[in-house]
């Protein structure tokens, strides 16, 4: 036997066994990262002469395991190698595991059995990249002295099928999703200067979350005491310019000691 089923016992590494149906084309939701193992249970298996794995979102063949000949050729070096070091398949069942997928790997597969008569499983993988922890900031452009509210924003970058949710305790205020790739997203939620409720922002896809939690008192200050150079800062910090927002907090302090 070429390889049974293996379960990878790592922090970073999650192996998902899934069964095809021949009528219909099975799902399968996997995290970048982990691993995905697709099964067949069809009868014809152990007198099929003939098994092959196609990727056909790219057109491209995979894995054939020849069992008359006893041979097991993968095709390592198909679609510029990305699939180099990650298939893994059982010769007996015909079972092929992709390891440590990435986004690139989603789309549909197909097992085509040849013996007494030809028949196919489809497969359709969809991998979700690492969710980003996102981020809580001030919207400067919306502050006033006048009022005695403050607007926040919460922030991930570079995010794609994923939702973005306000929640005051349990109950949700609001939220966004988007399906578009690499982009910013941005929720914003207005709160009280003096408010004790809890807020917390989540984003999430299908698969898992990430949660961050609102501390009014050190995201809002009052605008009175906001500086120009204060609310630069704020506005790079929250766009994610770190770097241009560390030089001009140094600039502010160096002022500061001069006076």
């Amino acid at each position: 036997m070429f390889l049974t089923s293996v379960f990878l016992s790592s922090c970073f590494c999650f192996l998902l066994g899934v069964f095809g149906d021949a009528d219909e084309v099975t799902s399968v939701s996997v995290m970048e990262g982990h691993s995905v193992t697709l099964h067949n249970n069809d009868t014809q298996l152990k007198s099929a002469h003939l098994i092959r794995w196609t990727f056909v979102t790219r057109e491209s063949p995979i894995v054939r395991i020849n069992k008359e000949a006893n041979k097991v050729s993968i095709f390592v070096d198909v679609l510029d190698g990305m699939f180099r070091d990650r298939l893994q398949v059982d010769d007996q069942t015909g079972s092929l595991t992709i390891t440590n997928i990435t986004t690139q790997h989603s789309g549909l597969y197909q097992i085509t059995i040849s013996g007494k008569q030809q028949i196919s499983y489809t497969f359709n993988i969809t991998v979700y990249a690492r969710l980003p922890v996102p981020v809580i900031s001030r919207d400067t452009s919306q502050c006033s002295s006048s009022v005695s509210t403050c607007v926040v924003l919460c922030s991930v970058m570079n995010v794609t099928h994923v939702s973005l949710s306000w929640y005051k305790g349990k109950s949700l205020l609001s939220s966004i999703s988007v399906s578009d790739l690499n982009i910013r997203l941005s929720l914003p939620l207005e709160v009280e200067y003096q408010e004790t409720n809890t807020y917390r922002c989540v984003i999430n896809n299908p698969i898992t979350n990430h949660t961050q939690h609102l501390n009014i008192t050190q995201v809002c200050q009052k605008c009175s005491g906001l500086t120009f150079i204060h609310k630069v800062v704020m506005c790079c910090a929250a766009f994610g310019s770190l770097k241009i927002a560390t030089v001009l907090l140094i600039i502010c302090v160096c002022r500061k000691l001069r006076k």
